[in-house]
């Protein structure tokens, strides 16, 4: 199988399932949709990258990412309805914004369309933050819920093409949410109980209640 030489490593370059995904990805023709699902800290952003670069390697202007994040409550809603340690949490997106959204570029009738994009260092959503052009067939969507197998999330299945979902053992999910935390500024005792009162109840509603992928990636 061909490899896919990238500027930096990753772990996914290695990953025959990827590497799979990569080749059924190059060979699909028109707009797709491609719903790259997970738990938090399963690494979705990570593999939407390379697959992105990967792509675009292979065949320039091929593929584009478009982040579910940018669809958050901005914290002043959450705030205001008691919702903000739940952050993350699927009742804490517009998820008919979504499907707006998805509905456009599916239909692919504009020249260019803007999709939101959140902005981790001011933790808000800013609108317009990165523009789809038409002429980009494959579009990698990747958020916790993409597949979540209950409403409103089940309105957004019509418009993906292929899910993929990642796979990762609770521990290791423990782990790197800990972590991430951490590197968030929280101290370690205040990080995991960030990350098991939150993001691990996000991660088990996910891995229970997801509905079965085209391509299930492990690490």
């Amino acid at each position: 199988m061909t490899k896919t030489a990238l500027n930096s490593p990753s772990p996914w370059s290695a990953n025959l399932m990827a590497q799979n995904l990569i080749e059924h990805l190059l060979r699909l023709k028109g707009r797709h949709i491609i719903a790259i699902a997970g738990a938090p800290g399963s690494g979705k952003s990570t593999l939407s990258e390379y697959l992105a670069i990967a792509l675009n390697q292979r065949s320039p202007g091929s593929a584009a990412i478009v982040p579910m994040d940018g669809f958050h409550f901005d914290d002043a809603v959450l705030h205001a309805r008691g919702m903000h340690a739940r952050k993350g949490a699927p009742f804490t997106f517009d998820v008919g914004g979504m499907a707006a959204l998805f509905r456009r570029l599916k239909e692919n009738t504009e020249d260019e369309i803007a999709v939101p994009v959140f902005d981790r260092s001011l933790e808000i959503s800013r609108a317009g933050g990165r523009l789809i052009a038409n002429t980009t067939p494959l579009l990698l969507v990747e958020g916790n819920y993409l597949l979540l197998n209950q409403p409103p999330w089940t309105l957004l299945r019509p418009f993906f093409g292929l899910g993929v979902f990642l796979s990762v053992p609770v521990a290791e999910l423990e782990r790197r949410l800990v972590q991430r935390w951490i590197d968030h500024g929280l101290d370690p005792a205040a990080a995991r109980k960030r990350a098991n009162d939150n993001d691990l109840e996000n991660a088990k509603l996910i891995a229970g209640h997801s509905a079965p992928a085209d391509f299930t990636l492990t690490e």
